[in-house]
């Protein structure tokens, strides 16, 4: 083969390296600069953590390729992601705490079609003292009820809706009913609960879908409550949004802790239930950072696309 055969060769992978970098780029400034315009970076922004290992991958093909500036940036863009995502992986230390314990699960019940008595059976052996239900249909209440999960958990704020519009919190402990979050297609109840002295207020988390609108969508995250230093506050439920969204890390900032973060499960996916789309981690318990997480854990719900998350926490 002839020399300048050669170099074009070289020359063309060398552009068709680049131009595959750009992707890794573009999403990369749009996780450190808060860029969400629209649903496709939406989208590529719940799968920072599957970017982090692509570029991981270009950067050591370019540098085996002897493409030492491409190689250079891509390795860069590798660090960067890793350094974003990598820490999720690792338990934080927690507030030296020693009040109430709290065990809560957070499940979409995917348009009411959740199989109700295993969801029962998940509050019953894990000693469940509230939990979360988003797409809280009325024939799921009823449903719910004959297996038995008004008898362990006998007190709630229940707003059921058609499709994915209600939402409703059923706890072990007295609730009383808050309007804490706008108004919202999903209604997503607020209460405050009372175990022993303490009074904690839990939000159902539900925005709507980025997919279906992102202004409704950004709209609706703004209205979820943000922590407040008076009272301790739980904000649980499908965010429809993942730790590499702006909004939720605005939430974050404002006082809560990621509860699976927290505990070094911050990668662990909860929807689909499937393997495409890739899967993502859009479920979250969120507490107020003077609480101390002391457990977590992923569950599979029967008939439902989603994923239940569960958290225990102990208060201050």
């Amino acid at each position: 083969m002839t020399e300048p055969v050669v170099r074009t060769r070289r020359r063309w992978v060398t552009v068709v390296l680049a131009v595959v970098a750009v992707p890794f780029a573009l999403l990369t400034a749009s996780r450190l600069l808060g860029i969400d315009v629209d649903r496709e970076v939406l989208a590529a922004l719940a799968l920072t953590p599957y970017a982090a290992v692509g570029v991981l991958v270009l950067a050591v093909v370019t540098l085996v390729l002897r493409r030492w500036w491409t190689g250079a940036v891509a390795g860069l863009l590798a660090v960067t992601l890793t350094v974003l995502v990598a820490p999720r992986l690792f338990a934080a230390d927690q507030p030296q705490v020693s009040g109430q314990r709290l065990r809560i699960l957070a499940a979409n019940l995917y348009t009411g079609q959740a199989d109700p008595t295993a969801l029962v059976n998940l509050v019953r052996d894990n000693k469940v003292d509230v939990v979360s239900l988003v797409e809280l249909t009325s024939r799921e209440v009823a449903a719910l009820g004959t297996a038995g999960m008004f008898a362990l958990l006998p007190y709630r704020v229940l707003h059921p809706g058609p499709g994915n519009t209600g939402s409703g919190l059923a706890s072990k402990y007295p609730l009383t009913e808050l309007a804490l979050s706008g108004a919202s297609t999903a209604k997503e109840p607020s209460a405050q609960l009372t175990i022993g002295t303490a009074n904690v207020e839990i939000v159902a988390a539900h925005p709507v879908a980025p997919t279906w609108s992102v202004p409704m969508w950004r709209s609706q995250f703004a209205d979820l409550p943000k922590a407040d230093s008076a009272t301790l506050r739980i904000v649980a439920g499908d965010f429809n949004a993942t730790l590499d969204t702006p909004e939720l890390r605005k939430l974050l900032d404002s006082g809560y802790v990621d509860a699976a973060d927290q505990r070094g499960d911050g990668l662990l996916p909860t929807w689909p239930d499937g393997l495409f789309p890739p899967p993502v981690t859009l479920d979250h318990v969120l507490a107020d950072h003077r609480i101390a997480v002391t457990g977590f854990r992923v569950f599979d719900v029967p008939g439902s696309d989603h994923d239940a998350v569960y958290a225990e926490l102990t208060l201050p």
